[in-house]
């Protein structure tokens, strides 16, 4: 009998990247001008691209 595989990192390896990627944002415009602020954009501006990006098809599908 084949061993079942874990599903942990199928069902929340995603969410756990978002979390992360928010995160490192949050704490990269704390931390200075310049390159802290581009690295903040992007690490607010990729996880709220793919929540309105969800928002949106969620709507076209239903």
């Amino acid at each position: 009998m084949k061993p079942r595989q874990s599903s942990f990192w199928k069902v929340f390896g995603a969410p756990l990247f978002i979390a992360v990627l928010s995160a490192a944002g949050l704490f990269s415009a704390l931390l200075g001008d310049g390159i802290w602020d581009a690295l903040s954009w992007l690490g607010l501006g990729v996880p709220a691209g793919l929540a309105l990006r969800g928002l949106f098809s969620r709507r076209r599908a239903a």
